[in-house]
């Protein structure tokens, strides 16, 4: 029997702690297992207790969110970032989530969606429904253009049908979306998205749509081919 998911909840105020803490203390499955108040407190805690999920704030002192999503990451750990925000798209979800957070939350959803979301992400797979990916990339494509001269080489190793998952993944479609589109089974959809994951070296989806348009697999305001 597996124990339970364990999360670190970490935010500079302590009555935001507490009550995510309250929260999660009557959702069956779920347990707080440490805090800290700032970046620096997290990366220290986080390595120490090697969590589940991190409910990770972003504007903090000594060191913010994105900073201490990054170093975690970076330095292997295995935790899964969900980003804590007050608005709904704020601009540094953004490079939260090129630091490699898997998705980001509003701090006053209601427990049952925060729970829903610890879960989801601790099973590994993406915290962004597709509609609320394709908003993410409408907004980071505003803000972002790609950083490299040339593709990533890692692009090469991919099969041409697993670079078009990459591109319709990259447009927000979800695996039946997917699956639809290229009139093959959903099972096959997900064994493709895997194998894309895996030779690029990427968390999740997430990290999949900010890998696309950093390397000009598909290209902010370029009309989807496929539609009529």
């Amino acid at each position: 029997m597996t124990g339970p998911t364990t999360v670190v909840v970490v935010d500079d105020q302590g009555m935001v702690r507490a009550g995510f803490r309250s929260l999660l203390s009557t959702e069956p499955g779920l347990e707080v297992v440490g805090e800290a108040g700032n970046g620096e407190e997290a990366v220290e805690v986080v390595a120490r207790l090697a969590p589940d999920v991190t409910l990770m704030d972003i504007r903090m002192p000594v060191l913010d969110g994105i900073a201490a999503t990054r170093r975690l990451l970076e330095g292997g750990a295995t935790t899964r970032v969900i980003v804590l925000t007050t608005f709904d798209l704020d601009e540094y979800v953004f490079e939260a989530l090129r630091a490699g957070a898997s998705g980001f939350l509003l701090k006053d959803a209601p427990a049952e969606e925060l729970a829903d979301a610890i879960r989801v992400v601790a099973a590994g797979d993406s915290l962004l429904a597709p509609q609320i990916t394709r908003r993410v990339i409408d907004a980071f494509v505003d803000r972002a253009a790609p950083r490299r001269n040339a593709p990533d080489a890692r692009l090469q190793h991919l099969t041409p049908r697993e670079l078009e998952v990459l591109r319709l993944l990259a447009r927000g479609l979800s695996n039946q979306d997917i699956s639809e589109r290229l009139f093959v089974s959903e099972g096959t959809t997900k064994t493709h998205v895997s194998n894309v994951l895996a030779k690029l070296g990427l968390r999740d989806r997430v990290q999949a749509v900010v890998f696309a348009y950093e390397n000009g697999v598909v290209v902010a305001g370029e009309q989807d081919p496929s539609y009529g």
